[in-house]
């Protein structure tokens, strides 16, 4: 079963401990909805103040070429670490308290820290209408176990002030990852959806490994993904990395 974009919430809130592939899962599903057949508009918002590497800013060119707004700071502030969007995000989810058409993503820091910038966005979320949706990577530290996800959780929604409403799994190790890794991850958050009470909304996992996986057997729908965020040490022209792009080799 794959993702259907009319069972997504017209504003979905994307939190995830560092690591857990939150901001990948934001730029895929964005894309996905801005593809899908008479789609309404689509934006997303970066609101990622603790990882400078792996923030959604990073894919601004695919995704205006797929039509998906971006929200972030522009010019000289593009990468700031400053929460100068809030008056904008707050402005996103009140359109999506309006009308039936679009989606509003937001990329939010990965842990107690960056999740504080919730905290002033609670007068506008719309619990008919918008998700707050924890990414989870059983791969990651305090990860493994479910009771051990739950507390990353509760940590997260103190510090933001709201309550998690959705789970989302993404177990991976990057080019490690494999199709029954990515199972087993589903089976936990399957467990952690028991334990918190937020049901399991999706399971991402990259095109390389969908054709593998058991869709019925995963508890949600799958949205398959291409790997669009990479460390800046892959970007470099002819694909040097490490040392050799200082000596310039």
């Amino acid at each position: 079963m794959i993702v259907n974009p009319d069972h997504i919430p017209r504003g979905v809130l994307l939190l995830g401990d560092y690591g857990s592939g939150k901001t990948e899962v934001a730029v895929n599903l964005a894309l996905s909805l801005a593809m899908a057949p008479g789609s309404g508009k689509v934006t997303i918002a970066d609101l990622d103040l603790v990882n400078p590497y792996f923030r959604c800013r990073e894919a601004l060119a695919p995704m205006e070429a797929a039509g998906v707004e971006v929200l972030m700071p522009r010019d000289g502030h593009a990468f700031a670490d400053l929460p100068i969007l809030l008056p904008g995000v707050k402005g996103l989810l009140q359109r999506t308290h309006r009308g039936p058409e679009g989606w509003a993503i937001l990329d939010v820091g990965g842990d107690e820290v960056g999740s504080r910038v919730l905290s002033a966005l609670g007068p506008v979320i719309d619990p008919a209408r918008h998700g707050v949706w924890f990414v989870v990577n059983m791969n990651r530290p305090f990860c493994d176990t479910a009771a051990g996800c739950l507390k990353v959780i509760q940590g997260v929604e103190r510090a933001s002030r709201m309550t998690v409403t959705g789970l989302v799994s993404n177990t991976h190790l990057m080019d490690e990852t494999t199709a029954e890794m990515v199972e087993q991850g589903a089976a936990l958050s399957r467990e952690l959806a028991r334990l918190h009470g937020a049901p399991l909304q999706l399971v991402a996992a990259m095109e390389a490994h969908c054709e593998a996986l058991d869709t019925e057997a995963l508890g949600a729908p799958l949205l398959p993904m291409q790997r669009i965020m990479v460390p800046p040490w892959l970007r470099r022209p002819g694909g040097l990395t490490g040392p050799e792009v200082f000596r310039g080799a």
